[in-house]
């Protein structure tokens, strides 16, 4: 590979054709393939090019829905991206049993988002902290007109703290800012209204009489949003009489609560299961997240950070059986949006939002909760039941005959086959040789026959 200066400035065809060159023996099949990609609209082609940078193509993944879904009395089908086997299968599955035992329910705990600016400041707190209350309204007065449409809509800045974190590191505070940003996932929003913090601090902070000159000239590190939002909760839950969850194969309803709670509480004590129990929850979130133009990385980050939040890794979800009742929960931060940055830009995204019947941030809070909670249950209704392999293998099954052009005969003899086999890619490969050479053989009888 050569380096190359001024590979942004190219054209998308120039900087195809340069890449081709690098890394393909067969140059314009490469780029004939990557071109097969684009959209047949050159508008919309040119909206996919703009979202990000250095594009060459479109990356397709994948565009489901799961059906069946109750949440709060209504019903939904979900949009949910994602190229993972069995996933939606997983969801649609257990949003169809919940639907005869009452559906998911879900609430929204707060809608709080946090940002803050980071700062070096030598002098003593009291002095900052005495003089604080005027700081906060400059602040709230400067930023008063980037925050004038926010608020109109419900929205803006709750409030500005100062926090000393000199025990973490000398001279070393916070201004943390909790915000409400309505439907939109705000980081725009929220970032402009740290940096207009952090201007106002130093000019603030430089016409004080009673500062020293160090005091006078604070050094501002950085202002940013956090992806942490643990008062930005939703909750939602599944419940019902453990009679009422019948029986699973050979397993009666009662057996299956407790070794469900149990599961949970292993998820619950053990990272080493909690991180891949966690991992399962966000194959169905991260699904609804993109589907609709959501940030599925922040969302992750702040659902990892809070399953951490007092020290030990630990499930997000959990699960009780008392007097009766089997009751299973999720209780997640998530800072979702329905307005803005590609909701607004995306036509895949727009359709998404079309089949929920337009939610406003709050149901799709819900929505994806939910979803997040019908994915963990399906994952441990398997591992405690069939084990998890019967759904995955069925699927990898399928990838490996599309891997080998299997016919559909071929297909549906495997498929036979590997019901009492363990499937691998090996036995697979194997398995087609011999039909193939058997069916070679056969058409060179049947050939040879007609000659008699």
């Amino acid at each position: 590979m050569q380096t190359i200066s001024g590979y942004s400035k190219l054209s998308k065809e120039q900087k195809l054709e340069w890449l081709a060159r690098q890394v393909s023996d067969e140059p314009q099949t490469f780029i004939d393939e990557m071109k097969s990609y684009w959209h047949a609209d050159r508008a919309v082609q040119k909206l996919f090019d703009e979202f990000s940078e250095n594009t060459l193509t479109n990356f397709y993944m994948p565009f489901g829905v799961a059906p069946n879904v109750l949440l709060n009395g209504e019903l939904y089908a979900v949009p949910m991206v994602i190229e993972e086997s069995s996933v939606v299968a997983a969801a649609s599955q257990s949003a169809k049993f919940w639907q005869t035992r009452g559906g998911f329910k879900a609430e929204i705990i707060s809608t709080k988002k946090i940002g803050q600016v980071h700062f070096l400041w030598e002098g003593d707190f009291l002095k900052l902290d005495v003089l604080f209350d005027d700081l906060k309204e400059k602040m709230l007065d400067n930023t008063a007109l980037i925050t004038k449409n926010m608020r109109q809509r419900g929205g803006g800045i709750v409030d500005i703290e100062l926090v000393n974190m000199t025990h973490i590191e000398p001279h070393y505070y916070q201004f943390k800012a909790t915000f409400e940003t309505c439907d939109s996932m705000g980081a725009n929003f929220i970032n402009t209204c740290l940096e207009e913090f952090a201007r106002t601090f130093k000019q603030w902070a430089a016409e004080q009489e009673g500062f020293n000159e160090k005091e006078r000239n604070p050094m501002v590190i950085m202002s940013i949003l956090s992806n942490y939002t643990p008062e930005c909760l939703v909750k939602a839950w599944v419940e019902c009489p453990v009679a009422d969850l019948g029986n699973f194969d050979e397993m009666d309803a009662e057996t299956f609560a407790f070794k469900f709670q149990k599961a949970l509480m292993i998820a619950k004590n053990d990272v080493y299961r909690a991180t891949t129990h966690n991992k399962g929850i966000f194959n169905g979130i991260d699904a609804v997240v993109l589907a609709t133009g959501n940030d599925f990385r922040a969302v992750e980050a702040c659902g990892h950070a809070y399953a951490a939040r007092d020290g030990k890794y630990r499930s997000l979800t959990d699960c009780s059986v008392e007097n009766g009742i089997f009751r299973f929960w999720i209780t997640i931060p998530m800072a979702l949006g329905t307005v803005g940055g590609l909701t607004n830009l995306h036509p895949i995204v727009r359709r998404s939002f079309e089949i929920l019947g337009h939610p406003n941030a709050e149901q799709l809070m819900k929505i994806a909760a939910a979803i997040g909670l019908a994915q963990n249950f399906g994952a441990v209704k398997s591992l405690i039941t069939s084990g998890i392999q019967k759904g995955h293998m069925k699927m990898h099954l399928m990838n490996i005959l599309k891997h080998f052009e299997a016919t559909e005969a071929e297909t549906a003899a495997a498929v036979e086959h590997f019901k009492h086999h363990v499937v691998s890619f090996s036995a697979v490969r194997d398995l087609l040789d011999g039909y193939r050479e058997a069916a070679e053989a056969k058409r060179n009888n049947d050939s040879d026959s007609t000659l008699v």
